[in-house]
């Protein structure tokens, strides 16, 4: 976006990511043995555990974050260049906090920032997708960040991107970001019928 004008809100968004523009290690690029897998949690709720005690140290939770990787056999790695260690993910390893909306060239975008400083316009790269939360939840959406891993929307968000719920061209709900339509799952919108 050379020469355009950045929407206030995205610039503030922008500017409380640390790692805006920092982008992570190249993890994906890395082939170590696995060394066997260590007790670190990611909990539902974002937070992280090692050894059963919370990590308070939010710079150490960014570090770490840095070196994630979830593989095709679906579980989550600490990945470095020498060694691959299993960890536990409850739900998603990032939660995403904020979101500006904003438009770009007459196209809708969505721009979130994670919990552990990732800026990510959703569009064909960063997909939304929603799930379906237990007998009568709502919808849950979630935000692919970088390779396999992807942030969950607060609960504030979630509610806050329910507004951007347009129809899509077969006229079904869906949310549109970066020239992108993300469907919702059939009866996601039951409960706000009701």
């Amino acid at each position: 976006m050379p020469g355009a004008a950045v929407p206030a809100d995205l610039a503030a968004l922008v500017a409380r990511a640390e790692r805006a523009g920092k982008g992570a290690p190249p993890v994906e690029m890395w082939n170590p043995d696995h060394c066997g897998d260590i007790d670190m949690v990611i909990r539902a709720d974002g937070s992280w555990f090692y050894n059963g005690t919370p990590i308070n140290r939010p710079a150490l939770v960014r570090l770490f974050s840095t070196v994630l990787r979830r593989d095709e056999d679906g579980r989550t790695y600490l990945v470095t260049p020498v060694e691959k260690l299993g960890i536990t993910v409850e739900d998603a390893p990032f939660l995403a906090v904020e979101m500006s909306r904003n438009e770009r060239d007459g196209v809708s975008v969505l721009t979130f920032r994670t919990n552990v400083g990732d800026v990510v316009e959703a569009g064909p790269d960063h997909p939304l997708r929603f799930e379906i939360a237990g007998e009568g939840g709502g919808f849950e959406p979630y935000l692919r960040v970088r390779g396999r891993l992807d942030a969950k929307l607060t609960r504030a968000l979630a509610f806050e991107i329910a507004d951007a719920i347009e129809a899509d061209d077969a006229g079904a709900p869906a949310i549109a970001s970066g020239g992108a339509w993300f469907p919702l799952p059939p009866h996601a919108l039951d409960d706000a019928k009701a």
